[in-house]
């Protein structure tokens, strides 16, 4: 069971280079167009569509300040410890809109174009490269058959990785600046996936993932 510890309002973290593709107003293809598909095996895959979130920076700072991170207590091997990165989270259950206009724009095209009814938006913050997700499959898998898990990537580029459950070679992608990665079919069931750590990030990674509680 994990607890929840609050953090400063006024934490920022260190600044990082900002995408010349990233700097204007926030906005998204709701078409998707150029998305591309490859088929991990017979029952799983990931979508790919590169800069989907344009005016990703300044969405990036437009989050880092208004949203209340919190770095949660876990228990790890009998111990107590910090989880390595902040989250907040944000539901269709809240009494706010989305925190930011153009996350109701791109849940609303996520849901149309998976037919899924995306109601929960979590937030992952990676201050450096110390910052990181263990090798996990999300708990969607228990409440679907086939879950849907969108994950769009803001900030400075860090590693992604997939591999089959119980090890194997990975398979790893850049993502950063506004990059859309889906995962679909059976990848919460057969796969696992991770950000590691890393010795030299270029600055702070933000992931927004959409995920789907309802029943599609």
């Amino acid at each position: 069971m994990s607890t929840v510890a609050s953090l400063p309002a006024a934490y920022v973290p260190a600044t990082y280079q900002a995408s010349l593709f990233g700097i204007d107003d926030p906005w998204v293809d709701t078409h998707l167009e150029g998305i591309v598909r490859t088929q991990l095996d017979d029952d799983s895959w990931v979508d790919l569509l590169p800069r989907w979130m344009q005016g990703s920076d300044l969405l990036f700072g437009e989050l880092v300040a208004r949203l209340p991170w919190a770095q949660r207590e876990v228990v790890m091997y009998d111990q107590i410890v910090l989880e390595p990165r902040l989250t907040a989270w944000w539901t269709t259950g809240s009494t706010s809109p989305e925190p930011a206009p153009v996350l109701g724009a791109a849940r609303a095209a996520l849901t149309e174009h998976y037919h899924r009814p995306f109601d929960t938006i979590g937030f992952n913050l990676y201050r450096d490269g110390r910052d990181s997700v263990a090798w996990h499959a999300d708990r969607e898998r228990y409440e679907h058959e086939d879950p849907t898990v969108v994950i769009v990537s803001l900030g400075s580029p860090r590693p992604f990785q997939m591999r089959r459950k119980g090890g194997g070679p990975a398979q790893s992608w850049l993502l950063g600046h506004g990059d859309l990665l889906v995962m679909g079919g059976a990848c919460q069931h057969d796969w696992e996936h991770c950000v590691p750590k890393v010795a030299h990030a270029h600055g702070p990674r933000l992931s927004i993932m959409f995920r789907h509680h309802l029943a599609a």
